[in-house]
């Protein structure tokens, strides 16, 4: 199901920030543990180029989880992500402080969720997200929803849907040639 493209279109344009769900967004959603209770997660390559085109652009990216994560932490400062907010349980309460903290207003944020804890900030924001696989409560609530699941490439999808709309994408790419 793919909402009103022209309108997800001109929101994107606005966007100055990504904030972004890690279980089931940046990861397929599940939680691997090993025989000995080590947890370990699948972090999709593509994803992280398209996190560093964001940051290249000077759009914020922040992270709000639920879980607490050593390899989140790990991934997002590979990645140059400087916030991080992990454990929150009220992610509309993360979005707000994140929100002043960066100096936004609600149309400059773009959300990206796939869960019933991403209901709130997708609600808020200028532009929500759904990735393919989130629940059908949240892709009816979202503006757009990825084509890509959620740890297969839906959030560097995300990340080209917004250089995109803002005609950033080609010149981020250009040193690749």
């Amino acid at each position: 199901m793919q909402k009103c493209h022209e309108t997800a279109i001109q929101k994107a344009k606005q966007i100055k920030a990504a904030f972004f769900d890690v279980d089931g967004v940046l990861t397929d959603g599940k939680i691997y543990f090993t025989d000995n209770g080590t947890e370990y997660k699948a972090f999709h390559s593509h994803d992280g180029m398209g996190i560093k085109m964001l940051l290249r652009a000077k759009i914020e990216i922040a992270i709000i989880t639920a879980r607490r994560s050593e390899l989140v932490t790990r991934r997002m400062a590979e990645l140059g992500v400087k916030h991080v907010y992990q454990g929150q349980e009220d992610k509309v309460q993360t979005y707000e402080l994140l929100k002043q903290e960066l100096n936004l207003q609600d149309q400059d944020i773009a959300y990206t969720g796939d869960d019933l804890n991403d209901l709130g900030p997708i609600r808020r924001c200028g532009l929500g997200i759904a990735v393919a696989n989130a629940s059908p409560l949240i892709i009816q609530y979202a503006d757009w929803c990825t084509t890509h699941h959620g740890g297969s490439g839906a959030v560097r999808e995300v990340c080209e849907f917004i250089l995109t709309a803002q005609d950033q994408l080609a010149a981020l790419c250009e040193q690749y040639l």
